[in-house]
């Protein structure tokens, strides 16, 4: 199992990573062409915070044995270079990220932060297209301009952290 003080650290970090995110404006450490897209996109609920963990197995039965959730099984998406679980939380999911294969985006996040934490969060769209304009035309950098395919097979557009108060930020269209 994981040992509960390194999970809870993790779930500290994504709430306080979360809290600054929904801070202020004057607070926030956003570009002032991120703040001229408000009223222009109309996003959906949050999909799901992703969570980089160095043991997926360890990170997988905590959430599963001791805070009773339910996660689904692994999945492998060499496209990204990623080994997903969800962990069901009721009013939204906690995506597991595990490293597959050196190249892996996840891996060179876990040199950074060895134990693993909070990599991004994904909001819901209804247009990517649209989102990805509007965000563009506001200033924020897109890490992929043309959406890609994601975990749950839709499409999917990440936005730079710097433009966005230092949270990556993951649109999903739904």
């Amino acid at each position: 199992l994981v040992q509960p003080p390194h999970t809870v650290t993790m779930l500290r970090q994504a709430i306080t990573n979360i809290t600054r995110a929904a801070a202020p404006a004057a607070s926030r450490n956003f570009s002032a062409a991120a703040a001229s897209v408000a009223g222009k996109l109309q996003i959906g609920r949050l999909n799901h915070i992703a969570i980089a963990t160095p043991n997926l197995e360890a990170s997988t039965s905590f959430y599963r044995d001791v805070l009773g959730a339910e996660v689904s099984a692994p999945d492998a998406l060499p496209e990204h270079g990623v080994t997903v679980v969800f962990v069901n939380v009721g009013n939204t999911k906690l995506e597991l990220l595990h490293p597959l294969g050196e190249n892996s985006p996840i891996a060179g996040f876990l040199k950074k932060n060895a134990n693993g934490g909070m990599h991004h969060i994904c909001l819901e769209v209804d247009d990517i297209h649209s989102a990805v304009k509007s965000v563009m035309d506001g200033g924020v950098r897109c890490l992929n301009a043309e959406p890609k395919i994601g975990a749950h097979g839709k499409p999917v557009v990440f936005l730079h952290p710097k433009d966005c108060g230092g949270v990556l930020v993951e649109l999903e269209q739904v």
